[in-house]
């Protein structure tokens, strides 16, 4: 693990106080990956480099870079097993877990390093720059071979020579050139927190304050059997008036924005291989298994069961 160095301009006044919250993230990176000069560095960084990058929210647990144009081709073809996708994925968690307030290298199973640089306002942590998928020395057949006794531990069906031959063409850079790599998104990081806090300033003027507790309320009551009117009356509004207000501000009805919460919160306490879908189900706030299978297919595109399949595998069911 190593940190880079460097000087990045100074980090911009905070922005509106509080903790941000993982669907204000996500909507923060959605706007900041719609932007012009992300798409100019993201393509200008590709071509460069040759690596992947992602900008990614807080909370995501998914595959960075999965589809990425300079993904590895050794970690694709691991994309493809749900048992060693869900080593990825953990190693992600630990990624998120370590980089919040500087850069973080981290390395998987197989020995390839990822990197994570966080994109910050004030003391909020907004966002995730990573790239990787990169060895700091050229691949070896030792570490070819403990990484498939790993692979099979996991109980992972690949074509070895397929893998073989993926393993060793893996990007090779020294660690010199690689951490010049995570000064240069350092300092973009510092950038687009310059942009987040404009965002979040805008969003802040935009949303009605009521609207703005109501998401708090939420949030720290999602777990509870809350209504639209309980809230409605919390921030003085009338439910009618509330319901139109809430859907303006947000893009969602009260219904939808309380659904996505309680299932990403689901996510969250199923990256526990311990935690049964049923359990955190319940803790999460749904009130019956029919209506949290339901809403977490419509959410999340695929059922609970297949999510956490790919997140453990079928032995940790």
């Amino acid at each position: 693990m190593f940190t880079p160095t460097g000087h990045p301009p100074a980090s911009p006044p905070p922005a509106v106080p509080g903790k941000i919250s993982a669907q204000q993230s996500r909507t923060l990176v959605n706007q900041l990956r719609r932007s012009q000069m992300f798409r100019d560095y993201e393509q200008a960084f590709r071509e460069t480099t040759g690596f992947p990058i992602t900008l990614r929210p807080v909370e995501a647990f998914d595959l960075p870079h999965h589809g990425d144009p300079n993904e590895a081709p050794f970690c694709s073809l691991m994309a493809r097993s749900n048992h060693s996708c869900a080593a990825c994925l953990q190693l992600q968690r630990r990624v998120e877990e370590e980089a919040r307030l500087e850069p973080r290298t981290l390395k998987c199973f197989a020995g390839m390093c990822d990197s994570a640089v966080p994109v910050r306002v004030g003391d909020n942590l907004v966002a995730f720059l990573q790239t990787g998928q990169i060895m700091l020395h050229a691949p070896r057949q030792s570490e070819f071979t403990r990484a498939t006794r790993e692979l099979l531990k996991f109980g992972a069906e690949i074509d070895l020579k397929q893998a073989q031959e993926a393993y060793f063409q893996t990007r090779v850079v020294t660690k010199k050139h690689y951490e010049s790599i995570l000064r240069l998104l350092a300092i973009f990081a510092q950038h687009l927190s310059a942009v987040s806090n404009q965002l979040m300033v805008q969003g802040a003027a935009a949303e009605p304050p009521a609207i703005a507790k109501a998401r708090v309320l939420i949030a720290e009551r999602h777990a509870d059997e809350i209504s639209l009117s309980e809230v409605a009356q919390a921030v003085n509004m009338s439910a009618f008036y509330f319901c139109k207000s809430f859907k303006k501000a947000t893009g969602m009805t009260f219904t939808d924005y309380l659904a996505r919460v309680r299932v990403e919160k689901v996510k969250n306490l199923l990256l526990n291989p311990h935690k049964r879908v049923s359990e955190a189900a319940y803790e999460a706030g749904f009130q019956s298994l029919s209506q949290f299978n339901r809403v977490f297919r419509r959410v999340a595109g695929e059922s609970p069961s297949v999510y956490r399949e790919r997140l453990h595998g079928a032995a940790a069911r």
